[in-house]
């Protein structure tokens, strides 16, 4: 299914007014935001995704951190959570244990209550979260309020999708992938308290549509256009050779057939760029969309805390399109 097409079906079905929804589903943001009073606001999410490690404790982990992290993009604190878990009988009751349990162990981490949840069987495994939290009404970042000027600061490495597709390929011994595996079970906590030291206007977090998919929502929703510097991307190493050789997920031409007409790039850039760019991350970083003058103070209180941190492009006025790659 092409990216933002159920938006699309969603945005013509009649709905219910409500004028304490402050963010819904009309601005393609993480979550959603509902306001409880002057002081305080919900945020509501929820994701869920099939394995991609071997490892069920691993993967729980990863799905969790996955979940919880729009609630970090939304600039709130996550509270409570509901699991949510597709299995089939095939699988056993044990392995199942052990998914719920690399959850639960994020969860807590989180400073999160599980308060239940829910299960079906399916054909193939699958887990993530119904996620709460709270924020100050007028501490929200959505991801449409980017200013021009504004510089991106992006907090994981991007290629994790192609490298997945590597190892189910038989290209790459799962075994020497855990640095990544890691990586994507971190908690995107860390960099969003980092962040609330900054002038921080804009937030979002990498996943599914890949960097440059998710950095189109946020320059078409503050109607900005994004340069991206390719050469300060960070990327997984021999991210960028397998992409070279075409070891890329589907989901990669599912975010280029959506989002092409809203890109442009260099001339001189190497094929393999809109493959990485668009890359699907399973639990990938935040995107800040920060004050030019706190660039670099945020990328360095980043790295001190141990996180990737990179300055990777820049918000300009709108031009003929939403994101320009550059070398």
């Amino acid at each position: 299914m092409a990216p933002g097409a159920l938006a699309q079906v969603l945005s013509e079905i009649p709905n219910l007014p409500n004028p304490n929804l402050l963010i819904g589903y009309d601005t393609a943001d993480d979550a959603c935001v509902y306001k409880v009073n002057d002081q305080t606001a919900l945020i509501s999410t929820v994701d869920f995704f099939p394995p991609m490690v071997d490892d069920p404790f691993l993967f729980g982990q990863i799905a969790a951190a996955n979940a919880i992290s729009d609630v970090y993009a939304m600039g709130g604190t996550p509270t409570l959570a509901m699991n949510l878990l597709c299995w089939p009988n095939c699988l056993g009751v044990d392995m199942a244990g052990e998914v719920l349990k690399g959850g639960a162990d994020k969860a807590r981490e989180a400073g999160i209550t599980i308060a239940g949840g829910h299960t079906i069987v399916d054909d193939e495994p699958k887990f993530g979260m119904c996620v709460m939290g709270f924020v100050d009404p007028q501490k929200i970042l959505a991801n449409s309020a980017a200013k021009p000027g504004d510089a991106l600061v992006a907090t994981k490495r991007i290629g994790s999708g192609v490298m997945n597709t590597a190892v189910k390929g038989g290209l790459v011994d799962q075994a020497d992938m855990n640095d990544l595996y890691q990586e994507m079970a971190q908690l995107n906590k860390y960099a969003a308290e980092v962040g609330q030291y900054f002038d921080v206007h804009a937030c979002t977090d990498i996943t599914g549509f890949g960097l440059a998919g998710h950095l189109c929502e946020m320059a078409e929703g503050a109607e900005v256009t994004a340069y991206l510097r390719y050469s300060d991307v960070p990327l997984v190493p021999d991210a960028d050779e397998f992409a070279r050789m075409g070891i890329i997920p589907a989901g990669t031409y599912r975010n280029q057939d959506y989002f092409s007409n809203r890109v442009k790039w260099d001339a001189s850039l190497p094929t393999e760029v809109a493959d990485l760019m668009f890359d699907p991350q399973s639990s990938g970083g935040l995107m800040f969309a920060v004050a030019p003058e706190d660039a670099e103070m945020l990328v360095d209180a980043l790295r001190a805390q141990g996180l990737t941190a990179a300055h990777v492009g820049d918000f300009h006025q709108k031009e003929d399109c939403f994101v320009r790659i550059v070398e």
